[in-house]
Formats: C-alpha cells, sequence, structure tokens
C-alpha cells in the first residue's frame, strides 16, 4: 500500500473527505482546515496532520486516508458489462475498482472496500431495492456512499422513480464509459 502524502491538494482532500472541491476550498478560506497556499498562486496545500485533526473534530471517517483515490464498487450481474465497465474505470479514470456479482457479495466488498460510489444493476438476484438502498444508508461507513442506478431503457419520469427510492442517479444501459464516469464525477460533487 502506497504511504499517504504528507500535503495535499484541495482535490485530493475532497475525495478523501467525499466532498467536491469546492467545499473543501470553503473550509480552508472560512479557517476551519488549516493550510497553506503556493506563492505566487491560487492554489491551496492541506498538510496531512492538519486534515486528520480536521476529520476528527467534525467526525468524517477517517477511511478515506488509505489512499486519497476514489475507490468504486461496480455490483452487476452480467459479468461481461461488469468486466467492460471496471476495466474503464480503472483505466481511464484511475479509480480503485472492484466487482460483485450478487447482492451478498456486493454487501460483503462494500463493508471492506468502503466505495465512494456503488453502481447497483437494478436487476441484481437478491438487490431488493429500497431494502439495500436503507441498509447501505445505515452503515456508518457507507452513509455517504453515492449509489448509481444501472437500469435498462428508462421512460418518462423513471428517472426520477428511482431517484426517489434512493440512488443518486440512474444510468440506463447501454451507456458509455465516459457516462458512468460523469456520473461519479458528478454524485462525489454534491456539497454536503
Amino acid at each position: 500500500m502506497p504511504r499517504p502524502k504528507d500535503v495535499l491538494t484541495t482535490g485530493e482532500v475532497a475525495r478523501i473527505c467525499n466532498v467536491a472541491p469546492r467545499t473543501v476550498s470553503k473550509w480552508f478560506d472560512s479557517g476551519k482546515l488549516r493550510g497553506y497556499r503556493i506563492p505566487g498562486s491560487k492554489d491551496r496545500r492541506i498538510p496531512l496532520q492538519q486534515l486528520i485533526r480536521f476529520m476528527r473534530a467534525h467526525s468524517i471517517p477517517l477511511n478515506g486516508l488509505d489512499t486519497g483515490i476514489t475507490r468504486v464498487l461496480v455490483a452487476e450481474g452480467d459479468p461481461d458489462i461488469a468486466e467492460l465497465l471496471s476495466g474503464a474505470l480503472a483505466r481511464d479514470a484511475g479509480y480503485e475498482v472492484r466487482v460483485a456479482r450478487s447482492a451478498f457479495e456486493a454487501g460483503a466488498l462494500a463493508e471492506s472496500l468502503r466505495p465512494h460510489a456503488m453502481f447497483l444493476d437494478v436487476t441484481l438476484p437478491g438487490l431488493s431495492g429500497r431494502e439495500a438502498i436503507r441498509s447501505i444508508r445505515n452503515l456508518p461507513d457507507l452513509g455517504a456512499c453515492k449509489l448509481i442506478a444501472l437500469t435498462g431503457p428508462l421512460q418518462d419520469g423513471e428517472g426520477e422513480a428511482i431517484q426517489h427510492q434512493g440512488f443518486d442517479i440512474a444510468l440506463a444501459k447501454p451507456f458509455k464509459v465516459s457516462e458512468a464516469i460523469q456520473a461519479i464525477e458528478e454524485a462525489l460533487a454534491v456539497v454536503y
């Protein structure tokens, strides 16, 4: 496992804390999160020890400190789609990606991986939409995890209905990898 960096950018802090970079900038500018600006630049840097102090003071789980890389869980029953999506997310976006092929496996992997985002195939065997979402949202280490529903083609209003169930975003198959990456980035950019 790589050793954590001693000084982090606002983007790295945002990924670790599972918030938008703009939120980190607000924490910094208000003096809540201590750091410094690069001379001659507007770029901010946050020492790791200051970040840890801030996270503890604000009850932010420290589990994101291990790598600073966005962790994604793909729970997809179709092995071809799962392999294609996970490989592309790792290769094209640099995410740490794991694959689950059943609801049970997804639950076990979610607890150990503590993903920032989860793709959940709504037709995955053993997955009961509302129950699964409620369970995920009630786990302390997964409460902030962004849930992206993988669905078949959507009719008018079905995307909103899926979001009312508790998903952050609905993504209809077939989709482009760029759309999957955009869905993750949009979900993680929500300001708390």
